[in-house]
């Protein structure tokens, strides 16, 4: 059995390898996504797009514009899930105090990206419908204000139901979400991280949606709604940031559908 200060200093040694870890993780995606922005106006959301042979597009670049999307949700949704991967950690620690607890939190982690790279394909395929709609630009910005309009309404309107709010709680509440959903090993991290990120989705899934309004790969409209996210799941009052930005994203769409 260790003394209290040696497992202090373990507990402290795997936050930090969490820590960095998980800044690493997010500083990777968001360089990425930042080349990406750079180099797609030239091959991808550029003229190409507005060519008649607009299918043969599709059909080559559809793979690209889903690792474009993966690498963005884990850009914007990873820094959101950190406080609770810390905690999965440190709990698990205080659980097996023998073992290593940075193998089931990389479960976790996994597990947790890997349902938002699922929504990334449905995104991606999403962001194909729109093209051939032509309800989305070359540049995959929104072409029609009703659209951009509509999007918001319902982003700002999703904010306000039971649904967005079970999962928000579930997000806001690590200690809750770990205790009530606990297993152990590395199969039952990767399960937790799963579940917790179907609840992430279910959160989060319409305000993501609003790419679409001001650009996929605008890097503003996606720092903004990384950051109204990081409010609503972890400032004390984050609730009521969201249904305060739900109310202005309701208005933001009026004015606009007014506008088109």
């Amino acid at each position: 059995m260790r003394s209290p200060s040696t497992f202090e200093a373990v507990l402290h040694r795997d936050r930090l390898v969490v820590t960095v870890g998980l800044a690493g993780i997010t500083a990777l995606s968001w360089f990425y996504t930042l080349y990406l922005a750079r180099s797609m106006p030239d091959t991808i959301t550029g003229v190409e797009l507005a060519l008649p042979q607009m299918h043969v597009w599709e059909a080559a670049y559809l793979p690209m514009i889903f690792v474009m999307w993966a690498v963005m949700m884990t850009a914007m949704m990873v820094p959101s899930a950190s406080p609770l991967v810390l905690l999965f950690a440190r709990l698990n620690r205080t659980r097996h105090e023998e073992k290593d607890p940075l193998l089931p939190t990389a479960a976790f982690v996994a597990g947790y990206v890997l349902v938002w790279t699922a929504y990334s394909a449905t995104a991606a395929l999403t962001q194909w419908g729109l093209h051939r709609a032509a309800l989305l630009s070359p540049s995959a910005v929104s072409a029609s204000p009703i659209f951009g309009g509509v999007l918001l309404l319902a982003a700002g309107i999703f904010q306000w139901t039971p649904l967005k709010q079970a999962c928000l709680t579930q997000c806001r509440s690590p200690l809750g979400f770990l205790m009530s959903e606990w297993r152990a090993g590395e199969r039952g991290a990767l399960i937790m991280g799963i579940k917790h990120g179907w609840y992430c989705v279910g959160c989060c899934w319409v305000l993501m949606a609003l790419l679409f309004v001001a650009g996929v790969m605008n890097l503003l409209w996606m720092a903004a709604i990384t950051a109204f996210v990081l409010a609503e799941k972890l400032l004390p009052r984050g609730e009521v940031v969201g249904l305060l930005g739900g109310v202005l994203m309701v208005v933001a769409g009026i004015l606009l559908l007014a506008r088109g």
